[in-house]
């Protein structure tokens, strides 16, 4: 049986099941929220990961996600591991009776994500999917702006995700880059940019694209372009590769319409950069002070995991109701599997698809 909700008289246990490199970024945020959680578990099958995670988190070390599924009491799993993994874990972790928050995305394939939905609704679970860029100051000042229709009618997003991969971060872990267990430039690193298009400005009517494999030894693309026509009547793109020289250049949206025009830029949405409405309002003000830097060594992770944290705990205490469910996660998971499957095809792919 699931925990009972609301857990309102003890700390939420979190289990963290990965400790690769976006570990960190949960083990912080997660530390930020120490009053009403804990990290009970940690799980990784590579030996020389586990120790490190443990010690950091002064929590009990596993080697598979079946001992720490015997052997803690986690009311929810965090899945941190390669994203083909996610829907069997996912699974897993649901007919236990745990909660389940799965990194993103939350799968590589459309039929895997829709089996997560159902495997948790199907057990009594909740199960989250981080999309913590929602939360950007940058980010959730230009959706105040869309829902108060500042823009008027939306004529054309455009989304750019110029960074760098070098060879050698494929080569540290085999699963990078491979169709089953991660996916390319799209799938991966440009994940969250096609959640905030779909997110801001959507939903997509179809798309056509093209993708790349440059310069990368790897299965998946290192480039790809995507075309969108958008529910509404507006188009957009999507423009993504791993390729830039000589590091991480540039993470951003804009979007024109016929009274505003805006653009978040920086290395990955952390600069509004562009900021122009026919209306001027007093909380235009704020925008002078959303931007932030980045962490150290261009980190393109932004502040956003302690903030969706924030939510998911309130959610399992009975406080609020979750900002990004399995169903939202299906949403970006579905334009990227069409994306795929148009440059596959080479033509365009309307949505929702047809199986």
């Amino acid at each position: 049986m699931p925990p009972s909700l609301p857990i309102l008289d003890r700390k939420i246990r979190f289990a963290l099941v990965g400790c690769g490199r976006i570990a960190k970024n949960h083990i912080e945020a997660l530390a930020k929220h120490a009053e009403r959680a804990e990290i009970v578990a940690v799980c990784d099958t590579r030996p020389e990961a586990l120790p490190a995670a443990a010690a950091a988190t002064g929590a009990a070390g596993f080697a598979s996600l079946d001992a720490l599924l015997a052997g803690s009491d986690a009311d929810i799993v965090v899945l941190a591991t390669p994203s083909g993994l996610h829907p069997q874990q996912a699974i897993a972790v649901a007919r236990a009776g745990r909660h389940v928050l799965s990194e993103k995305p939350m799968a590589t394939k459309f039929d895997e994500g829709m089996a997560m939905v159902r495997a948790c609704r199907d057990a009594g679970v909740k199960l989250f999917v981080v999309k913590q860029n929602r939360l950007n100051a940058t980010v959730q000042l230009v959706k105040q702006a869309i829902e108060q229709g500042r823009f008027g009618r939306i004529f054309l997003s455009t989304v750019n995700v110029f960074w760098t991969r070098p060879q050698s971060y494929y080569d540290a872990a085999p699963w990078r880059g491979r169709w089953d267990l991660d996916g390319g430039a799209f799938m991966n690193q440009a994940s969250h940019y096609v959640d905030l298009l779909d997110w801001l400005v959507g939903p997509v009517d179809s798309v056509h694209a093209y993708t790349a494999t440059l310069d990368r030894d790897i299965e998946a693309e290192d480039t790809g372009v995507m075309s969108v026509r958008l529910r509404h009547g507006g188009l957009g793109s999507i423009n993504v590769t791993m390729l830039t020289y000589p590091q991480n250049l540039e993470g951003s949206i804009t979007i024109l319409g016929e009274k505003g025009s805006v653009k978040i830029g920086g290395t990955a949405v952390n600069k509004i950069e562009h900021w122009a409405f026919a209306d001027q309002r007093p909380e235009d003000e704020a925008v002078k002070t959303a931007s932030y830097a980045l962490g150290d060594g261009g980190s393109v992770y932004g502040p956003g995991h302690p903030l969706y944290y924030d939510n998911v705990i309130k959610t399992l205490r009975g406080e609020a109701s979750a900002e990004v469910d399995g169903y939202e996660g299906l949403r970006s998971l579905e334009i990227l599997i069409a994306a795929y499957r148009s440059a596959r095809d080479g033509q365009r792919v309307g949505l929702p698809l047809v199986f």
